[in-house]
């Protein structure tokens, strides 16, 4: 949920209500603001009054990168966006061509990005193939064809497409082709 925290938007990340003895019930909120990225908690009463943000989504299209700045394609009006890396942030580094993601606007400006839940890409690099690698066997460094490095099984050669979760930069499987 996208709520009005001093006057800006934030996704509540986390929460716990919490009724101390015989005191007033309260709840402590992880919200994280959508402008700038920085997580912030706040404990509100049960006195305490909280807006909703109405923010807009709408899906993007990548189109390319100049510098700094991220270009993007409005699917449904065909506008073009322009985001700042830093706007991006972790996300930046997931962007390929072509890719779709849903960006979250607030009074028609974008604010966040939703990347899918998982990605294919390529293992460009990694060290060779371990003999007797099984599935539970321990990890290894594998840079991507986008440049991001993960972890993955042993057992993955140089060249392996896989499948990995960009919010969280974690392996998943390998793709079936």
């Amino acid at each position: 949920m996208a709520i009005l925290f001093g006057g800006e938007p934030c996704r509540v990340i986390e929460f716990h209500h919490h009724t101390p003895g015989n005191l007033r019930a309260m709840v402590h909120a992880k919200l994280r603001k959508l402008k700038s990225g920085v997580t912030v908690e706040h404990r509100f009463r049960a006195s305490d009054t909280v807006e909703e943000a109405h923010l807009e989504t709408h899906e993007l299209q990548f189109l390319y990168r100049s510098g700094s700045s991220f270009h993007f394609m409005n699917t449904e009006n065909y506008e073009q966006v322009e985001l700042d890396g830093e706007a991006l942030g972790d996300a930046a580094q997931w962007m390929a061509d072509g890719m779709v993601i849903i960006g979250e606007f607030y009074e028609g400006k974008p604010v966040a990005v939703d990347l899918p839940n998982q990605l294919t890409l390529q293992i460009v690099e990694t060290s060779p193939v371990m003999r007797g690698a099984t599935k539970t066997s321990s990890t290894k460094p594998a840079k991507l064809s986008n440049g991001v490095t993960i972890n993955v099984p042993e057992f993955i050669p140089t060249g392996e497409k896989v499948r990995v979760n960009p919010n969280t930069g974690e392996y998943i499987d390998r793709a079936k082709e």
